[in-house]
């Protein structure tokens, strides 16, 4: 499923190692333990109870402290909350038939179902699956808990007991034995089901790392490896081959058991034979070519005497008659029992993160030529799922709406109890997403009846499998106003973020629709979780609150205003009233298209979300409105296909946030004028401000909890090290909350359950342009604070006592920022403002302008900060986007839409440093080129009938990416029927039809159409009219091109070597399309409390605590495998900060481990070649390295490259750092000349996007010298290590330890270089009896190439003694106490610069 995954940080710092930056890197913040994502998370996690903006502090965190059943002390309660979870395991002896009794360990929370689980998958007990377990001769419940069972202790005998089989269980058997004979097949994975994905991480570390790692000694390695890369890995090289992205991997040579197993033609059994217990017949054809005939009865499996066409149901003689399908084939076929047992064999010995199933499906776009073999299973299941059924559950089809409900109904008020309902919850969701994506692909394959079959094809509608199912037209002209079937196409998506957002907010008693948006063959399918009883009543009678007409007619509801009242702070959603068609005033709080209708059931569901975020005003052009000089400068606004483009939540939390730090300063300068003023009449104001108590009411904390934030925000203006070498140059920040999407705000604070923890500021602040920041830090710090005070007491009971002058700063402050109230900070949206057909009652004119207002600014905020700040990261590397994904990804989390990509491109041309910008304008082009490609591919394939559908794809990629002039198209030659038959055919699928238009297609034509595409949607001028004038303009890559488009319109094909090239032949033909997939969109449930202890781990860590960091990202794990299974985006984030913290605390077994699971985890999530599993790749060499397997480390790297030539090419500035990790690891391994080719190369790239004069430069030109000193070139070794003197000496200056090692090298160097010179000499005068002194050339020492290799890794460890580390606490305790009393100001910078001398820090 290319599924929109919210990740969670990527990378975090973590202690005691420390930045590169310490060594006063200022220009660029060190970007090495860096994923590409920069931390693609937070998109949904305003539920985890994160303090967005100031003010929606409160509820929040009120929240959070409720889910604490109010504990004073949060953390203590989730100790024991903890306790409670892990009950410590305990040992049972388990006996099965035929086998060794074995030891099993257990815990008390599993079910006995668990148990059984395991033994069908132990080596040998896996084809048992009809037993049952037994205690003491008692039967235990399969659903029952270990603990709630009498007598069951450590120690207990359990004994496995055959039972008789049913259908039911003959068929679980059957479909069991297949699944173990399939178990290294991978075909399942490149069809792309049953949640099954590739991995190829084990044919790079031959099986399992911990394994091999304790067998090889470490010296003995060095003589066997050979460490040429191939050619096309190798700097400089040009050709890019598809085949190695999928190794042959060896396992995957299926050891063939059978020829045949299917069901036999004679079920099923007639009623005489039923009544002898035949349950069904299944046919076998062995290896050894015998045909068998094999009855399933209720005793077990034997051969009866049928054979194909003669039914004899008596049993054969000898009959074999077993328990077991797999004990019967193993006495007739000697071929069978050999391979079943290695099979098996190899089956345990994969590592189980291969063979897990992921939460969503993945598919991989490409894929080798697969024989089709028969399989009685897949055959049955698309039979039964085309009838909607799911074979294990009671009653055949699930009610999705009750199962999606009831889970949000479960209690959460403890731990136990939100980690049950975010796994049931989260279970449901995935299931029901898997649901909706086969549901949808039948839906568009013709395979399901429509509900209204006498309509056109465009406006039918489906039931399956209790899900609704709509096509993304406008039908009946619903969205004309709005665009058509423009508007319709994005009205879903716009739904789905509703949804997301909605559920995040998570309000009990509101409830919103399972909603899944799927792309296929050129349709977009919207599925829904049907409300009870809305198909048995007229839409107008069901809805009873908002509109069913956009805003001609309104209704309202007092118990839906009372619900989403609750969601209206967290949303920034403003209440309003709107005029229904008697010009009466309606009250509303939401958009008008949100409809609440209350189901059968009784609860209370809203629909239609899609305005839940309110309109772009850049992209909706109105008359007689004007927008901000900011967007009218940049051709603002702009006519779009829809008038349905809206913010971002994450552009709403960013701009609430920047508007507050904007009032605190306001009401900051103020005071500090009121304050000049009354000097010279000495007044006391102050004073009597101060003593002001705080009401801890409801809005008091509004204010409250932003308030270290922005202070923190403007401290960190005036300490120029804490940009760079503070705790957090970025990761505290992103996990902080979704409003870290912002980069010129103050870092939220984070309630972990309820109590406050500032976290640090982020290093990117004061990018904005408001004249405010930055530059007046200095002044506004003591006013600040007062500004504060006086916020905190206004907001208090009724504010009573106060100056009325202050009263009046804050008024004024409100008033500029536009916010909704006049005594505290709060702003919200609109989302009505500017839908055609909403009235507004008279008396809300001036509230109206005021909205109109704001959403200008908001729009004009997007493009005068957001875009500048994105660049700005992308500048220093904070972001740095790989691929598409990853480009969009960093959009995304800075509230940017994707239909400003022209917009960012642009900006990216004007700006003076575009070189060093070249990686993310070239990955730019690429993802406008492909989505304007994909715009039309699926218009395209909207005209084409099935049988032609690889044709016409291979066509279009044609077209599109090869060379090859004129491309014909292969009209399919007339194995079809005749066409006169055709015409009968009423009910067709979507578009079907005669259609050959799409073959007229010429690569020109589509050329034309994408530059047209790209000037009228993103308004961007592409030059060029041709693929290789884009490649040659752009500097693009065919095979970059091609595996986007290909990810993105979900085409799979043919893993070969593809000449786009070549003038004379076409590049694709049509057997090299296998397949079409979905493109599916869904919600991603989150699991909190995971979350926070995430968080909590993460903040420990940057206090230097590791340890106790250590244990809390460890709970983290366990939490999140609790809700999420074994597999998960967070929990590959979670492991790879377990791998990093256990290397920096010196367990580098550990961190093996870990990092294995990681990679796995991200290949199956994620997919082979994503970005992040390329970084995953990167850590996993580093930490084998470190573990002496240097083998495994170069061929780790060497996949890690290729993977980065294939999605990005080699002009990127993550490659410098992987070819100086390459080239480190040749170096320690004595290849030279290789090395140097990698050094050299990162060199020149550092060079290039750090700027000649960057630390990282210096340090890549030591590296070369160090290389050149091993060969004994010590002239070009000096110079280099010269040129890196250089740099040192006037980036930070004589006295820094950098320059004064620097100093040192070259002064050996020299000596070297002499010693050399003079035995040259020596041997010139004397000839052949010259006393030659002993040259030292030495190997480097694998401490000396490790010690490198942690610097350009973003890892320095600092020695530090038992008394360094005891202070270093003392001073980090003294500092949160100071914190936490909010008096930071006088001591801030001190503190900040006392700890940046010793806090190793990493990123």
């Amino acid at each position: 499923m290319v599924s929109k995954t919210d990740d969670i940080p990527a990378s975090v710092p973590n202690c005691t190692a420390v930045d590169v930056a310490e060594d006063g890197e200022t220009p660029e913040s060190k970007e090495s333990g860096k994923t590409a994502l920069k931390d693609p998370c937070l998109c949904g996690h305003s539920a985890a109870a994160v303090v967005m903006n100031g003010d929606a502090g409160h509820d929040q965190a009120e929240e959070a402290e409720s889910k604490q059943d109010g504990s004073g002390d949060a953390d203590d309660a989730n100790e024991q909350e903890v306790i409670v979870i892990q009950d410590t395991g305990f040992t049972v002896k388990i006996q099965a038939p035929g086998t060794e009794p074995f030891d099993l360990q257990v815990s008390p929370q599993e079910m006995v179902q668990e148990i059984h689980q395991v033994l069908m998958d132990r080596e040998d007990t896996c084809h048992r699956t009809c037993f049952s377990l037994q205690l003491d001769g008692n039967v235990l419940d399969n659903f029952a808990e270990l603990k709630s069972i009498e007598g069951l202790q450590e120690g207990s005998f359990l004994k496995v007991v055959e039972e008789p089989y049913t259908v039911r269980e003959a068929r679980i058997h059957v479909r069991h034995i297949r699944d173990l004979l399939k178990s290294l097949d991978p075909s399942d994975a490149y069809n792309g089901v049953d949640c099954n994905s590739l991995s190829f991480l084990s044919v790079f570390t031959d099986g399992d790392l911990g394994d091999s790692g304790k067998r090889k000694k470490k010296g003995s390695e060095l003589e066997q490896i050979d460490c040429t890369p191939p050619e096309h890995i190798l700097p400089g090289s040009k050709e890019r081959p598809l085949v190695p992205l999928q190794p042959q991997n060896k396992d995957w040579k299926p050891l063939q058991c059978l020829k045949v197993l299917t069901m036999s033609g004679w079920n099923p059994p007639p009623g005489n034979r039923k009544m002898h217990g035949d349950l069904m017949y299944l046919f076998i054809v062995t290896v050894e070519e015998r045909h068998v005939s094999i009855t399933a009865s209720t005793r077990g499996f034997y051969l009866n005497q049928s054979t194909t066409y003669t039914f004899n149901p008596k049993p054969a003689n000898p009959s074999f008659l077993s328990h077991s399908l797999v004990e019967l084939l193993s006495q007739i076929s000697p071929a069978f029992k050999k391979n079943f047992t290695a099979l098996q064999k190899k089956r345990v010995q994969r590592h189980p993160f291969e063979r897990i199933a992921t939460p969503f499906q993945v598919y991989s776009w490409t894929a080798p030529q697969i024989d089709h073999a028969m399989d009685c299973v897949r055959a049955e299941d698309a039979y039964t799922s085309r009838l909607g059924y799911e074979e294990h559950i009671p009653g055949q089809t699930r009610d999705w709406n009750e199962e999606l409900q009831t889970t949000r109904e479960l209690a959460r008020k403890n731990l136990p109890e939100r980690l049950l309902r975010e796994r049931a919850i989260f279970k449901v969701h995935s299931d029901f997403a898997a649901a909706a994506t086969r549901g949808a692909m039948a839906v568009i394959d013709g395979n399901v009846m429509a509900i209204n079959p006498g309509e056109e094809t465009r406006m039918q509608m489906f039931i399956w499998n209790n899900i609704f199912f709509s096509l993304g037209f406008d039908v009946r002209d619903h969205y004309k106003e709005l665009g058509g079937d423009a508007a319709a196409h994005a009205a879903p998506t716009n739904d789905l973020n509703g949804v997301r957002a909605y559920g995040a907010v998570d309000v009990e008693g509101l409830y919103t629709l399972g909603t899944v948006v799927v792309d296929y063959r050129g349709y977009r399918v919207t599925a829904q979780s049907i409300i009870p009883g809305i198909l048995e009543r007229e839409q107008e009678q069901s809805v009873i609150y908002g509109s069913i007409d956009f805003g001609k007619t309104v209704m309202s509801h007092p118990k839906y205003l009372e619900l989403l009242e609750k969601t209206s702070r967290p949303l920034k959603v403003q209440r309003h009233a709107v005029l229904n068609e008697k010009d009466a005033a309606v009250e509303l709080c939401s958009s008008v298209e949100c409809k609440g209708i209350i189901g059968n059931d009784g609860r209370h569901y809203i629909l239609d979300l899609l305005r839940t975020f309110p309109p772009d005003l850049n992209f909706l052009p109105v008359e007689g409105e004007e927008l901000s000089p900011e967007s009218q400068k940049q051709g603002f606004p702009r006519p779009h296909r829809h008038r349905l483009a809206c913010l971002r939540q994450e552009l709403i939390e960013a701009f609430v946030e920047h508007r507050y730090l904007l009032f605190m300063k306001m009401a900051a300068l103020q005071l500090m004028q009121q304050k000049a003023n009354k000097e010279s009449k000495t007044a006391a104001l102050p004073e009597s401000i101060t003593a002001e108590t705080v009401s801890d009411s409801e809005q008091a904390a509004a204010p409250k909890t932003s308030e270290n934030a922005s202070e923190a925000a403007t401290l960190s203006f005036d300490s120029p090290t804490s940009s760079e070498s503070t705790l957090t140059p970025e990761d505290a920040a992103d996990s902080a909350s979704e409003a870290s999407a912002t980069e010129n705000s103050a870092s939220p604070t984070v309630t972990t359950n309820g109590t406050h923890e500032p976290t640090i500021p982020e290093s990117q602040n004061g990018d904005c342009d408001s004249p405010l920041e930055g530059k007046e830090a200095d002044e506004t710090i003591p006013g600040l604070a007062q500004a504060k005070e006086l916020a905190e007491s206004l907001a208090g009971d009724d504010g009573s006592g106060i100056d009325p002058k202050s009263r009046e700063v804050v008024l004024n402050a409100c008033k500029a920022v536009g916010s909704i109230c006049n005594t505290s900070f709060d702003i919200r949206f609109n989302p009505d403002i500017f839908s055609p057909g909403v009235r507004f009652p008279e008396d809300s004119v001036e509230d109206i302008q005021k909205q109109k207002q704001l959403l200008k600014d908001a729009a004009a905020f997007l493009v005068s900060c957001q875009i500048p700040s994105l660049i700005k990261d992308c500048l220093d590397h904070t972001a740095l986007p790989m691929d598409g994904a990853t480009f969009t990804e960093a959009l995304h989390q800075r509230g940017i839409n994707v239909r400003y990509l022209g917009n960012v491109l642009e900006f990216v041309d004007k700006m003076p440093a575009k070189p060093q910008l070249e990686h993310v304008y070239r990955i730019g082009i690429t993802e406008l080129i492909t989505r304007c490609t994909k715009h039309i591919f699926k218009t395209y394939l909207q005209g084409v009938e099935l049988s032609a559908l690889s044709a016409a794809v291979s066509h279009f990629l044609n077209c599109f990416l090869s060379s090859f002039p004129d491309a014909v198209a292969h009209l399919p030659a007339d194995e079809l029927v005749s066409r006169k038959k055709n015409k009968k055919r009423r009910n067709r699928v979507p578009g079907g039809g005669d259609n050959t238009a799409w073959a007229s297609l010429t690569p020109n034509e589509l050329w034309k159409n994408i530059a047209s595409e790209a000037l009228s949607y993103y308004h961007f001028t592409l030059q060029c009219e041709s693929v290789d004038q884009a490649v040659e303009k752009y500097g693009l890559q065919k095979i970059t091109l091609l595996r986007e488009i290909s990810v993105k319109a979900g085409i799979q094909i043919l893993i070969k070597e593809y000449n786009f090239d070549s003038r004379h032949k076409p590049a694709f033909t049509e057997e090299d399309i296998l397949n079409i997939f979905p493109v599916v969109k869904h919600v991603n449930p989150k699991a909190s409390d995971a979350f926070h202890f995430f968080q909590s781990g993460q903040a420990k860590v940057q206090q230097g605590f590791l340890k106790e960091g250590c244990e809390l990202i460890n709970e983290a794990l366990n939490l999140f495998n609790n809700v999420y299974g074994a597999m998960h985006v967070e929990i590959c984030a979670c492991l790879r900060l377990l791998a990093r913290l256990n290397y920096i605390m010196g367990d580098h077994p550990e961190a093996l481990s870990n990092q294995q699971k990681a990679v796995l985890m991200s290949e199956r999530v994620l997919g082979i070649e994503h970005p992040n599993t390329i970084q995953e790749y990167m850590h996993l060499a580093l930490y084998c390295f470190a573990n002496g397997q240097l083998s495994t480390a170069l061929k780790l790297l060497y996949r890690a490259r290729y993977l980065m030539l294939m999605v990005c090419g080699e002009d990127h500035p993550e490659m410098a750092l992987l070819d100086s990790n390459i080239g480190l690891v040749l170096h320690g391994v004595m290849e030279y000349d290789l090395s140097l080719r990698f050094l050299e190369n990162a060199l020149s790239i550092n060079s290039k996007y750090h700027g000649p004069r960057s630390l990282k430069v210096a340090l890549s030109h030591h590296l070369v010298a160090r290389v050149y000193e091993s060969k004994a070139e010590f002239r070009s070794a000096l110079q280099h290590e010269k040129e890196g003197y250089t740099i040192y000496k006037n980036q930070v200056g004589e006295a820094h330890e950098k320059t004064k090692e620097s100093s040192d090298y070259l002064k050996y160097l020299t000596q070297q270089a002499v010693a050399l010179q003079r035995t040259m000499n020596e041997i010139y005068k004397n000839g052949s009896n010259a006393s030659i002194m002993p040259l030292k050339f030495t190997a480097p020492s694998m401490a000396s190439v490790l010690e490198q290799l942690n610097i350009i890794n973003g890892i320095i460890f600092i020695p530090l003694s038992q008394k360094d580390l005891e202070n270093l606490k003392a001073e980090v305790q003294r500092r949160q106490q100071l914190q936490d009393s909010g008096k930071v100001e006088e001591q801030q910078e001190d503190g900040q610069l006392a700890l940046d001398d010793k806090i190793p820090v990493d990123d």
